[in-house]
């Protein structure tokens, strides 16, 4: 025991020394280990330090109050819900019956004796220093001991009278206003003085304002209701604080009543799910993480933690390599003076147990550092504060031991070939001839076909992406076994070759053992380039070939659906001003009830409206049955099959494009001219005052389109569940169809302002089409939508550019991470390579070769290295890559063939074909640009002679 202590105590201290002797080869190795262990540290302490504990949770929820009262909204019947109470359901519902609706009175579950704070929630339009803006307002008495923690405040103070209100820190960054300025809402001009700011824990990014109950909501909506507009709604809860809290048993009681509970003894002690009887119900549960989803995390992070590190070995272990080289004289000595062959590897190893060590250190002091000192942007980043600064240390130490695991992971092969080395040829820096292993390039062979075929299985058979995935995984690790072979095997193309190339790649097949792990090096971070590159350029070529534009190109639309288009004026001004607008088209949709209705809204004096479409036309699969059903169910799979692909009633006739209510906007001529629809007929119909339709199906026998006024929704409502007709008064209007099926981008049916009039429809300003002479640049889209967002209103803002690939930067990005991986793992066996040539170089310049000769030698090596990597992963990632498509690929196919069989609406006749594309520019990039441009920076930093050295003894 002594003498093993001592050996490697000493074994350590000359590790230590020649650690420290070699700083730049020291560094590099150890940012190599450090920065993953810094990574990873950073995120464990900021999702530990994110992570909330109960009480926290239920302090940023709650406040200081032992619960949270709210109606459930289910006409006071008895419900129930789970701990948090964020779901519900009926106690008691048959299958067959309608879910109940309606509000209760939250009060008459109040226990007696409690105290009770209101807390209602509405929004509302607020002034600010560029416009307006949409805001959350909240009234809730926040200086209450009761509210304490829900929103701290941040610089002044609450609020105390009705005319007060404190204001989010977001609200005021975004809306240019400080402590003491004064804002107030659109159709309510009653000023309001900011008196303080505040944040919410949970959301910083949260537009709010706070008052006190009954300031500001009560009258906004009163100001609102006479303006002619919708009243605008909100929610209330009830802060509740009662001597002992509230048990799982006493919220349970409270249930019965139709009222939902949050309740921090609850929070704190949640019952379990055997305990919880929403969980017994069919079709509800605990859909939390179970022991399979957390298995399958680890598995998935076990199987990234070990990549990571095989690919930190792969670089670091060269670098201890050209460590071993350049000490060989010292480990000769070692030998000479009675050590054995443990004590070299103990030395060597050492050299990646200091390296390890000190990265462990120096990647978690800079990840608790850098985390504390970074603790306010991400939290600004993630929305939400920290609970408290969190550090787990068994986690940390966890991480760290990783990066010692590492250190010596990567040095093991260096220890064993330093080892090996006779006394006699390491004092005298003669290099024995050692053939390479046989049985390794078999057992690579074997896993490279086993992990193929499992993949292929995976994709072809199984349809399960775990399989593809670790087949894949296992046939890349053949490769990289495979690696010394197929080095050799590159070697024989040397016979080709000038001098230079010639000598490298000689040198490299000669030195297996510092080629191959750089080899493998460069290989495994091409072959993740490679895989994810075709993935995302397959994925591209699908999204390219399945885009449908919303609108002809270098078409803009911008849409106002609320208040009764109060600001479509401004909007289509806005268009016209910052928009190279060629031609432009007006539009306004039917309203039905009071003009501020928004659509499908079922507050008291609106309704909507809806195109009647003829019982001869409707698709048999999808016609309404008398007391509710599917009506496909009758039909048999091939039946269903045969009416979607052969009856035109079942067929979709329209095509995707911009939500348009109930299909049909109000305008002229013009709207058909910025759509492309090129049709005389037409625009000779519009002329007319008929209906122009793109929809066949919406014509009846007599030519006529019908439009029905629904006026009472709730009537409607429950026709529409039992399956009966929808009451209204229908209006027939003269028709024309546009033939072709051309494309009308979402658009059913158009009609003019005189011919809704003459049916008898009252319409309001929608938006405006508006095609443009060449695609806006960025800086008129920015004018354009900073003014769209001084209205305050939702503006719907589209303009058609075309199908924009979104991977291109994520594809440039991986080639050039690929493309650092590769030069650095080809210079540090570049760097071997120049330690172990230095005689041959000699022995050149002693024969008349050259300087440039150095150079070119050194740039060829390195090239070398890294051709030879890049070609064999680029091999070696196409394979998950294609096999993770062939998997999606049978997937759709299954869902596409299910889908016909149901009948399913919105089906395509046509089967999915997912196409496999090869990246060609990021291939291009990787097999060319990569390894000359390894082998021109080599050349460039090696210098053109030799140090002068002393004569070695003979």
């Amino acid at each position: 025991m002594k003498t093993w202590f001592h050996s490697w105590r000493a074994a350590i201290r000359i590790a230590r020394r020649d650690a420290w002797r070699a700083k730049g080869r020291s560094a590099l190795v150890l940012a190599m280990i450090a920065l993953p262990i810094l990574g990873v540290s950073a995120f464990d302490l900021t999702f530990r330090s994110s992570e909330l504990s109960p009480a926290e949770k239920a302090d940023r929820t709650i406040g200081a109050a032992d619960a949270r009262f709210r109606d459930a909204d289910m006409a006071g019947v008895p419900v129930l819900q789970d701990p948090a109470g964020e779901m519900s359901a009926p106690a008691r519902k048959e299958d067959d019956e309608r879910w109940p609706s309606g509000g209760t009175d939250v009060g008459k579950a109040f226990p007696a004796g409690s105290t009770v704070l209101t807390d209602r929630v509405g929004s509302a339009k607020l002034t600010t220093s560029h416009g307006l803006l949409m805001t959350e307002v909240r009234e809730l008495k926040a200086s209450d001991p009761v509210a304490r923690g829900i929103m701290p405040l941040l610089e002044g103070r609450y609020p105390e009278k009705s005319d007060e209100v404190m204001a989010t820190s977001h609200f005021l960054e975004t809306s240019g206003l400080s402590i003491g300025s004064t804002l107030s809402a659109r159709n309510f001009e009653r000023p309001y003085r900011i008196v303080g700011s505040y944040e919410l824990p949970d959301t910083l990014k949260t537009d709010q304002v706070n008052a006190l109950p009954g300031a500001f909501l009560a009258p906004y909506a009163t100001a609102v209701e006479k303006a002619g507009l919708t009243s605008p709604g909100s929610s209330v809860s009830y802060l509740v604080r009662k001597s002992g809290g509230f048990t799982w048993n006493d919220v349970q009681e409270i249930n019965t009543k139709g009222v939902l509970v949050t309740s921090r003894a609850v929070i704190l002690a949640p019952p379990a799910d055997a305990d919880v009887p929403l969980y017994q119900k069919d079709g509800w549960g605990n859909y939390d993480a179970g022991p399979a989803d957390r298995a399958a995390e680890l598995a998935a992070v076990a199987t990234v933690v070990g990549l990571a590190m095989l690919e930190i070995c792969l670089l670091a272990g060269p670098a201890f390599a050209v460590g071993a080289r350049r000490s060989r004289r010292q480990l000769g000595l070692v030998g000479a003076n009675g050590g054995a062959r443990s004590h070299i590897r103990a030395i060597v190893l050492s050299g990646g147990l200091v390296i390890g060590v000190a990265a462990a250190v120096v990647g978690t002091v800079l990840a608790v550092a850098l985390t504390l000192a970074l603790q306010p942007l991400l939290e600004q980043a993630m929305g939400q504060r920290f609970g408290s600064f969190d550090v787990r240390p068994l986690e940390l130490l966890a991480i760290a031991l990783l990066a010692v695991l590492t250190g010596l992971l990567a040095a093991i092969v260096p220890a064993v070939t330093a080892s090996r080395q006779s006394v006699l040829s390491s004092l005298t820096g003669r290099r024995g001839v050692r053939r390479g292993s046989r049985v390794l390039p078999v057992v690579g062979l074997v896993a490279l076909l086993l992990g193929g075929a499992v993949a292929l299985l995976g994709s072809l058979v199984t349809e399960q992406v775990a399989v593809v995935a670790a087949g894949s995984a296992l046939a890349e690790l053949g490769v990289v076994a495979m690696t010394p072979a197929l080095v050799g095997l590159f070697g024989r193309t040397g016979r080709w070759m000038p001098l230079s190339p010639r000598l490298a790649l000689r040198d490299a097949v000669r030195n297996r053992g510092r080629t191959a792990p750089a080899v493998a090096a460069v290989l495994a971070a091409v072959a993740g380039t490679v895989a994810v590159s075709t993935y995302m350029a397959s994925r591209e070529a699908e999204n390219r070939a399945a885009y449908e534009p919303k609108l002809p190109y270098g078409v803009a639309a911008a849409f106002v659906r609320e208040e009764g288009g109060r600001d479509v004026p401004a909007v289509r001004e806005a268009v016209q001003r910052y928009l190279p607008v060629e031609l432009r088209a007006d539009v306004d949709r039917v309203s039905v009830g009071k003009p501020g209705c928004a659509p499908w809204s079922n507050d008291a004096g609106c309704g909507r409206f809806e195109v009647v479409v003829p019982p001869a036309n409707e698709c048999p699969l999808y016609v309404s049955v008398p007391g509710g059903g599917d009506p496909a169910e009758k039909y048999t799979p091939d039946q269903r099959r045969k009416m979607l692909t052969e009856d035109w009633r079942c067929k979709e006739s329209f095509h995707s494009g911009i939500y348009v209510d109930g299909g049909l906007v109000v305008g002229d001529a013009t709207l058909l001219k910025v759509l492309g629809v090129d049709d005389p007929g037409a625009e000779k119909a519009l002329a007319e005052g008929r209906i122009v339709t793109f929809d066949r199906a919406q014509i009846d026998k007599n030519g006529t389109i019908g439009l029905k006024q629904i006026t009472d929704t709730t009537a409607a409502d429950k026709a529409m569940e039992e399956g009966r007709p929808v009451p209204g008064e229908v209006s027939s209007v003269p028709a024309y169809l546009v033939p072709g099926g051309k494309n009308s981008y979402g658009l059913q049916a158009v009609m003019t302002p005189a011919a809704a009039k003459t049916a008898g429809l009252s319409t309001v300003p929608l938006g405006v089409y508006a095609s443009t002479d060449r695609i806006p640049e960025g800086e008129q889209r920015q004018k354009l939508e900073g003014e769209i967002a001084k209205l305050g209103s939702d503006v719907e803002l589209h303009v058609e550019e075309g199908f924009v690939n979104e991977y291109g930067i994520v594809l440039l990005s991986l080639a050039i991470f690929a493309g650092l991986v590769t030069i650095g793992a080809a210079g540090i066996a570049t760097g071997l390579a120049q330690a172990d040539a230095e005689a041959d170089l000699k022995t050149l310049a002693a024969v008349g070769a050259p300087p440039r000769v150095r150079r070119t030698l050194s740039g060829f090596q390195c090239g070398v290295v890294a051709a030879m990597g890049v070609v064999l992963g680029s091999a070696a990632g196409l394979l998950p890559a294609v096999g993770l498509r062939l998997t999606e690929e049978r997937d759709q196919l299954r869902y596409h063939e299910q889908s016909i069989a149901e009948g399913w609406t919105g089906t395509d006749a046509v089967p999915p074909d997912l196409p496999i594309v090869v990246p060609w520019e990021t291939l291009a990039v990787l097999l060319v640009a990569v390894p000359l441009g390894a082998a021109l920076l080599a050349a460039l930093v090696t210098r053109s002679r030799g140090a002068l050295a002393r004569r070695a003894a003979t």
